[in-house]
């Protein structure tokens, strides 16, 4: 067995005691954790690991991952300071381990702690909070029968710094990092497109997962006791399918594809609604409920699209024309300003605004059915959407849907205007991406969308002009942290054990802040940045990707890249698939 010796190493420079912690895990259970103090390393190791196997054997455990764990600091500090601590961090952003007693007896990893919330106080508390009802539940159930845990302010208690290793099955022994906004997850020596190509598979592929066989999506979870998220939303049905068309386009998987099919044919059977408009026109609209909303329809189109782009099936064809019609209805045709949402079915107004991310989200998905088309009608319609943008200042919003569509729009209007509005979306941001700690996908995706613009533009003679003012080297090196930032919030095997159940969310991302929340739509935004950023690496290393050299003739849907491309992604695919790391 490899672990010992590597963990043996890596204790070599520690004084003893020696604290080990040891985990194991089926995929299917919450892990089992142990854990032994000795004043030297055979005996703690013998100790702990013998703990360990009699639990697997009392649980019938068939262990496929081992977590070993060991203590590098001990700080004594009390209840109060916890408590006032907790008050100065967002909710589950608690990074230690915690033991009750300074001989470390009664002692938790700051995974079990987040996993079974014990410093999380429900989403209507933003900061971290001591939840004794639920500390003290975990504490009966690793150590049975544990007296009640005193929790008055002056009681002392120890916080934890610890590193670990991880392994699956009989292989290699994987480096995790220690405390801090990394704990717990494995080191990534260079987020090359190996890393990226594996997270792309195992986030498609939970999403996969989630598509029952009526089409509709397991909509989300709440990880910490596998609870399901009760409630429905068609405009992430749709964005979901999108993301998962994305990376099909990669990975060829045919599960994939079936999983798409029924989603799509679900979405057709009991979202999508023939609304006759008040001048007699029939349309269609996707209908949340009792609302028509801009966003849902138009990453409907902006998905069948794709779909078509990628399949050449020419079933969605009337659909897809049926909602652009609808969408040109809620556009004012002289300002160029769309409505949000109407009511259904009487089309009366019930939001003339309610979130930037509806109007980039109708401009790119009519900007990407031009592509596929060459109708002038909808690039007319985004024509006039942008002169509304462009008057109205959006890109002060820094969202990443107009980032995505002026990125597309310049494909076919490489004009200055343009240019420029996706650079002022992108650049005043740098500040605010900098200083942010959570892993916000949607930002990367901006920075994703914006990256593709900064290329094209250094290849446009009449406007890389525009770039003499535009801190590239600052640009990606936040680009870069930014990404490496996500691998926080995957859920690496080494983070799902400790779970309710692990395999329900494996290889999926999580909102951390929200109590470690797994949803499709977190999921769908990952998966689309880390996509960008997939292409991006294959372009950094010199593999051909279309720019903007290219006319209205011949454009494909600019998301179509080539065939070595592709070839050389799929590669990516099968290192992802053949390695731990």
């Amino acid at each position: 067995m490899q672990t010992r010796p590597a963990v043996e190493e890596e204790l070599f420079a520690l004084a003893p005691p020696y604290t080990l912690f040891i985990s194991i895990c089926d995929g299917k259970r919450r892990a089992k954790v142990r854990h032994a103090t000795a004043d030297d390393f055979s005996t703690a190791w013998r100790s702990a690991a013998s703990m360990a196997r009699r639990a697997a054997k009392d649980a019938k455990m068939n262990v496929c991952w081992l977590r070993v764990d060991w203590v590098t600091g001990i700080e004594e500090t009390t209840w109060r300071e916890i408590k006032r601590k907790l008050k100065t961090l967002t909710s589950s952003f608690f990074r230690q381990g915690i033991a009750l007693d300074p001989d470390l007896r009664s002692a938790f990893l700051e995974q079990e702690i987040n996993a079974n919330a014990m410093f999380y106080g429900g989403k209507k508390v933003e900061h971290a909070v001591l939840n004794e009802k639920k500390f003290m539940a975990y504490v009966r159930r690793r150590y049975r029968n544990h007296p009640e845990v005193d929790f008055s302010d002056d009681k002392p208690v120890y916080v934890l710094s610890t590193k670990g290793v991880f392994t699956e099955g009989s292989g290699t022994p994987v480096p995790l990092h220690g405390s801090g906004r990394h704990a717990g997850r494995r080191r990534i020596k260079e987020f090359d497109e190996k890393i990226a190509a594996r997270l792309i598979v195992t986030s498609s592929q939970y999403l996969a997962r989630q598509v029952r066989a009526s089409g509709q999506f397991r909509y989300g979870r709440h990880a910490c006791f596998d609870r399901n998220i009760n409630h429905y939303n068609a405009l992430r049905h749709v964005g979901s399918l999108y993301a998962m068309l994305e990376a099909w386009e990669l990975t060829g998987d045919q599960r994939l594809k079936d999983a798409i099919d029924r989603a799509l044919e679900y979405l057709t059977r009991e979202i999508i609604k023939p609304v006759t408009l008040p001048s007699g026109k029939e349309v269609s609209y996707v209908v949340d409920g009792d609302e028509i909303k801009l966003g849902g329809n138009s990453i409907c189109v902006l998905m069948l699209a794709k779909y078509v782009s990628l399949t050449g099936s020419k079933k969605y064809d009337d659909l897809m024309e049926s909602i652009s019609l609808g969408i040109d209805y809620l556009q004012d045709p002289e300002t160029g300003k769309f409505v949000h949402v109407l009511r259904y079915p009487d089309l009366s107004l019930k939001d003339e605004f309610r979130i930037i991310y509806f109007d980039g989200e109708a401009a790119f998905g009519l900007m990407r059915l031009y592509g596929i088309r060459k109708d002038p009608r909808w690039l007319s319609i985004v024509e006039k959407a942008f002169t509304y943008f462009i008057s109205a200042e959006h890109w002060r919003a820094h969202d990443h849907w107009l980032s995505y569509c002026a990125t597309e729009m310049i494909l076919y209007r490489p004009e200055e205007r343009y240019y420029d509005f996706g650079l002022k979306n992108a650049t005043d941001y740098l500040d605010a991406m900098e200083g942010r700690i959570p892993a916000v996908p949607t930002q990367f995706e901006l920075m994703m969308a914006a990256e593709k613009l900064v290329y094209r533009l250094q290849r446009d003679k009449n406007h890389a002009h525009l770039l003499e003012k535009f801190d590239l080297e600052r640009f990606y090196d936040g680009l870069h942290k930014r990404a490496h930032h996500l691998l926080n919030s995957y859920i690496w095997p080494e983070f799902a054990m400790y779970f309710k159940r692990p395999s329900s969310i494996l290889g999926a991302f999580f909102i951390r802040r929200h109590g470690f929340r797994v949803r499709i739509d977190d999921v769908q935004h990952y998966l689309s940045g880390l996509i960008g950023y997939l292409y991006y690496l294959l372009r950094d290393r010199n593999i051909k990707i279309p720019d903007n050299q290219v006319d209205e003739d011949t454009a494909a849907a600019p998301q179509a890249f080539d065939s070595k491309a592709i070839a050389s992604a799929r590669e990516s695919l099968k290192l992802a698939h053949s390695s731990p790391d």
